[in-house]
C-alpha cells in the first residue's frame, strides 16, 4: 500500500484521476495494474495505472538483452547526458540501478506513445513518472478485458484476430519496433477487438543484434496459441516473410539460451 500511494500520489494531486478503485492485474513479473476513477483530465470514465514493482522484486531475466542500443532516459523522458550519472549506470551502482529502473519505465511510455500515434491497437498512454504509467482502461465497469490466452475462439474468429495481430506487428516493424514479449498473455480481447499491452522490452531492430531472434520468438508464441484455436500457423516461414518484407536481414547473433521464455504464468 505504501509503494502504491508513493507511486500514484503525484498523479492524484495533479488530478489525473479521482480515486483508486481496484487491483485488476497483480503478481506480474514487473508491475501491477489498478483501475482508477477518471475525470476531465483524460475525459474517460476509468484510467488504468500500471505501477512497477521495486527493481529488487522484478523477475525479468536478461534485461540487458533488450537494452542493447537504447539511450538512458530520466524521469521526464529525456536522454541522460550527465557524465556522473552515466558512470553510475555503467558501474551498476545503487544510484545507477535506480536510473536504469526509471529508464526502463520511460522507455515503455515512449514506445507506447510512438506506436499509438502510428495506429497500433494499444491502450492510449496518458502520462508517466514516479514509477507508474497512466493509460486508457480497457474493460467493463466492474471487470477488465480478458487476455487472449483465456479466450476460446471459433476458427473464423481466430483467423480475424490473427490477421489483426499480424497487422499490428507489421505497423510496429514499420516504426522500427519489435514487441519483445508478444504472446496471447499480452493481448487484451474486448468486444471483438484486440489491444496489445506490456511494452518495456520493446526493441529497435536497427540497433539490437538479437532483434530477429526476439521477433521470431514473438511469432512462435503467437502461433502456438492460434494453432490451439484450430489455425494452420507455421512460425518460422511467417516470421521470415514479415521480417524480410520490412527490409531486415535474418542474421541472429544471440545465443539461444538468452531467449529462454519466462515462466508462462507471469
Amino acid at each position: 500500500q505504501e509503494w502504491l500511494i508513493a507511486s500514484l500520489q503525484d498523479f492524484y494531486r495533479q488530478q489525473w484521476f479521482d480515486d483508486i478503485l481496484r487491483l485488476i492485474k497483480g503478481g506480474g513479473k514487473e508491475a501491477s495494474v489498478y483501475q482508477c476513477l477518471g475525470n476531465q483530465s483524460t475525459k474517460t470514465q476509468y484510467v488504468a495505472a500500471k505501477v512497477y514493482r521495486p527493481r529488487k522484486f522484478r523477475q525479468l531475466r536478461n534485461d540487458s538483452l533488450y537494452r542493447e542500443g537504447r539511450i538512458a532516459l530520466d524521469d521526464e523522458g529525456h536522454e541522460i547526458r550527465d557524465d556522473r550519472a552515466m558512470h553510475a549506470i555503467q558501474q551498476r551502482t545503487a544510484f545507477g540501478m535506480r536510473l536504469l529502473h526509471t529508464s526502463w519505465i520511460e522507455h515503455e511510455f515512449q514506445t507506447m506513445s510512438l506506436l499509438h500515434k502510428a495506429g497500433v491497437a494499444l491502450p492510449e498512454p496518458f502520462v508517466s513518472g514516479n514509477n507508474a504509467i497512466l493509460m486508457a482502461y480497457i474493460g467493463w465497469d466492474d471487470l477488465p478485458a480478458p487476455t487472449l490466452n483465456t479466450v476460446n475462439l471459433t476458427v473464423r474468429e481466430a483467423k480475424q484476430v490473427l490477421d489483426d495481430v499480424l497487422h499490428n506487428v507489421e505497423i510496429m516493424l514499420a516504426n522500427q519496433r519489435v514487441h519483445g514479449d508478444l504472446s496471447a498473455y499480452n493481448i487484451l480481447y474486448f468486444e471483438d477487438e484486440i489491444f496489445l499491452i506490456d511494452f518495456p522490452q520493446a526493441i529497435d531492430p536497427r540497433v539490437n543484434r538479437s532483434a530477429y531472434g526476439i521477433f521470431r520468438r514473438d511469432i512462435t508464441r503467437l502461433c502456438e496459441y492460434f494453432q490451439v484455436q484450430g489455425l494452420h500457423c507455421k512460425p518460422q516461414p511467417l516470421a521470415d516473410s514479415i521480417w524480410r518484407n520490412h527490409g531486415y536481414d535474418i542474421t541472429p547473433n544471440v545465443h539461444p539460451s538468452l531467449l529462454e521464455p519466462e515462466v508462462i504464468d507471469d
